[in-house]
């Protein structure tokens, strides 16, 4: 699959893992087999979905509130499991984040981007170091 994405910098707060940007609709792709564990709106990482295997879990954050996956999916790795959310989502109960002219975001986010969180034994590690080849 060829890198179709840039790294984000500058985001607003200190945050771990790392922001792709891409535009509303990009198809994300499992990285691994695993199950799906969480499937719901998390705050400040909007839509997301956690995609688990032994002791890793793995965050898609910004997702599209259409979820094409759910809770307790067996998931093989290269499968189409979300895709990138729009900036703003409505009908969520008490959402605190508001872009500045003051609807309601899909988290704590600016613009349309993936933010990808790797935990190994609930420790955040740079998805980075995991991978790589993607910054090349």
């Amino acid at each position: 699959m060829a890198r179709e994405f840039l790294l984000l910098h500058g985001a607003s707060i200190f945050h771990k893992g790392i922001d792709i940007g891409a535009p509303e609709g990009t198809k994300l792709y499992a990285i691994c087999d695993g199950e799906i564990t969480f499937a719901d709106f998390l705050g400040g990482g909007g839509y997301t979905i956690t995609l688990s295997k032994n002791d890793m879990k793995i965050t898609y954050c910004h997702v599209s509130p259409e979820f094409i996956v759910s809770v307790g999916d067996t998931i093989k790795k290269g499968q189409h499991i979300a895709n990138v959310g729009p900036k703003n989502v409505y009908g969520i109960p008490n959402n605190p984040y508001k872009d500045k002219d003051g609807n309601p975001t899909n988290g704590a986010t600016t613009g349309c981007h993936l933010h990808l969180g790797i935990r190994i034994n609930n420790q955040y590690v740079n998805p980075l170091s995991l991978f790589p080849n993607i910054a090349n």
